[in-house]
């Protein structure tokens, strides 16, 4: 039995499961490291499996085929319902990650606005990325 590298050991990190992974995989390729200081520790644009790491340490976000995770559940035709998950991407600029965003393909659901009845000083923007997954762009002082 081989060992786990020390990296892939008591981390969580959110993967997506996309339809398109190749237009995925190019916007969290351009918008991860400018965002979220990560960097693409495994895959490539052709799939079916990619992962960005913090300070290639960390696991932060990774993508796989959603084709491929059907098949391995046995749930070729099971299809699709709602948003399988949300990612938090926390910036001090939701106007500008805003705009990174939509120049990569990036659908926006609701514009960069501030919230002040979630806690002072906080703006959020929510968006789809090419694959259809929701994002929030947050900037909050907590």
């Amino acid at each position: 039995m081989t060992t786990r590298p020390p990296n892939l050991v008591d981390t969580v990190h959110v993967r997506l499961l996309v339809d398109n992974f190749a237009a995925c995989f190019r916007f969290y390729n351009a918008v991860l490291p400018k965002l979220a200081g990560s960097t693409l520790a495994k895959g490539v644009e052709d799939g079916p499996y990619a992962r960005w790491d913090i300070n290639t340490a960390t696991p932060q976000l990774a993508l796989l085929d959603r084709g491929i995770m059907a098949a391995m559940l046995g749930q070729e035709n099971a299809g699709t319902v709602g948003d399988p998950s949300l990612l938090c991407l926390r910036t001090a600029d939701v106007d500008g990650a805003q705009r990174l965003c939509e120049e990569h393909g990036a659908t926006v659901l609701s514009p960069a606005r501030d919230r002040p009845e979630w806690a002072p000083d906080t703006r959020i923007a929510y968006l789809r990325d090419p694959g259809g997954n929701l994002l929030e762009l947050q900037c909050s002082p907590d």
